[in-house]
């Protein structure tokens, strides 16, 4: 708890220099003068609830923010300041649909000033915009022909991972690991990186990207902002150095020009002829590493954590994969059409993202004055969805802390009601993606081992994403031959 302690202060201290600023050079009207907003606090100057938004993660209940604030104030919408930025918090089914059916209408993506800051190349345009041209990359790569030929890929990297670092093991810590086969398949996918040194030394500064790039913007030695910036910086001369390497390799024909993202990056012009320079296919190939790599890595440690705290659960998923292990020859790697036989595993997966989203929320920004719900949400406003205020919600989801898999069975949930991945035009591209490398994760634990946990009622943190404070330890037992 030191370093929160150390960053409350420093913000604070930050805080009382710039309204201090703030009241010589004062100029304009504050924001939450503006009439008809929704009801809420804002908090401290400046930094306004930043802190409490961010220290319920750290305890590990960050739905508290949320759900302290709706029924303090009756609302499916409260304002806030939070990142330094005047802001709304919509919750609930009806607000999700409307920001995700609102896209480019009403509101647009947006990202802190973090993010920016940590990728240069948005500096030249906007976050926004690279945004939109990594989703006309993407499609090539993310369509139904491409996924199929990813899954025995992802099959042969598990197998090495689980034959290399789990078995053999009576205990180890799951989600460093969990991490190591998500960024090893990404490594391998999206630029055709293998060799395990490459991949460490990519691998090794990533959490300290992952803690940095949703914080509290401060820029100054030992804040989590600071180290990702620094970690940033490494990633990208190594990426700089790979990417390199492949335009010598597309030239001398020792590369396929379809073989993976990175030669599609190199090889593709824009409408005015002009390629991407090398700086920016790094930042490029860097959000996909994050967006491949950290998400899935989280639900893959939750779903280790339940099926060690469900029995009955771990059965059926176990009868599961192994009628499908035990139709495979030798040697023979799962396909397409074995995942699509996972569906009971796929519920058990959603039903873990559903108590646990790795994807805490998203940020909009308001490009126009419009009304919702009767209260006036003004241009430049930041717009946040919390997927914790339908997952836990009792309205959506009867006995929310239950672990119920059979509430994805039939039609699933309700419309906008299950968001692990975000929803409308900006749905996480990567959905399917994830799904495979999930499934493929989960088939090849469960036929291997059972396990127990070694801290029975280890605490959960959220920073960004959840996870366990002492990264899940557990004991393995192996299957007997």
């Amino acid at each position: 708890m030191d370093q929160y302690l150390y960053l409350s202060l420093l913000l604070l201290f930050v805080s009382l220099v710039t309204l201090s600023l703030s009241i010589l050079f004062y100029k304009h009207r504050s924001p939450f003068a503006l009439p008809n907003l929704p009801p809420g606090t804002t908090g401290y100057p400046v930094i306004g609830e930043s802190l409490e938004f961010l220290a319920t993660g750290w305890r590990g209940h960050p739905e508290k923010f949320i759900f302290d604030r709706m029924l303090r104030f009756s609302s499916h919408l409260f304002k806030t300041s939070i990142l330094g930025e005047p802001a709304v918090i919509f919750c609930g089914a009806a607000c999700n649909k409307f920001l995700f059916s609102n896209e480019n209408k009403l509101v647009s993506a947006w990202w802190p000033s973090s993010v920016n800051k940590i990728f240069p190349t948005t500096l030249q345009t906007d976050s926004k915009e690279e945004s939109r041209k990594m989703r006309k990359l993407l499609p090539q790569f993310l369509k139904p022909e491409a996924l199929r030929r990813y899954v025995p890929v992802m099959d042969a990297v598990a197998q090495t991972h689980f034959a290399q670092l789990w078995e053999n093991q009576t205990e180890l810590t799951v989600y460093p690991l969990a991490k190591r086969y998500t960024f090893m398949l990404a490594c391998r996918l999206f630029m055709s990186v293998e060799d395990v040194n490459d991949v460490a030394k990519l691998e090794k500064p990533f959490h300290l990207l992952a803690s940095g790039i949703i914080s509290v913007p401060v820029d100054l030695p030992g804040t989590p902002f600071n180290k990702a910036i620094k970690a940033a910086k490494g990633i990208r001369k190594e990426l700089l150095e790979i990417i390199r390497q492949r335009k010598v390799d597309l030239g001398e024909g020792k590369a396929s020009a379809t073989q993976d993202i990175l030669s599609h990056m190199l090889l593709t012009c824009d409408q005015t002829g002009q390629f991407m320079n090398q700086l920016d296919i790094a930042d490029k190939i860097l959000g996909l590493l994050i967006g491949g790599h950290d998400t899935a890595s989280a639900a893959c440690t939750f779903i280790v954590k339940y099926l060690a705290e469900l029995p009955h659960i771990y059965h059926r998923v176990y009868q599961e994969q192994m009628e499908i292990a035990k139709s495979k020859s030798p040697g023979e790697l799962l396909n397409w059409d074995d995942i699509n036989k996972m569906k009971y595993s796929w519920n058990v997966a959603c039903e873990v993202m559903r108590i646990a989203p790795p994807l805490q929320g998203g940020f909009r920004e308001a490009i126009n004055d419009f009304i919702f719900n009767g209260f006036s949400i003004p241009k430049g406003w930041k717009l946040y969805w919390s997927a914790n205020s339908t997952h836990k919600n009792p309205e959506y989801f009867p006995e929310p802390e239950k672990f119920d898999p059979s509430r994805f069975e039939g039609n699933g949930p309700a419309p906008y009601t299950f968001v692990p991945f975000g929803g409308g035009p900006r749905m996480c591209p990567g959905k399917e993606y994830a799904r495979l490398e999930i499934l493929v994760f989960m088939h090849n634990l469960v036929k291997r081992f059972k396990w127990q946990k070694l801290i029975p009622d280890e605490k959960i943190i959220v920073d960004p994403l959840p996870i366990p404070a002492k990264n899940l330890p557990i004991r393995l037992y192996p299957h007997e031959p």
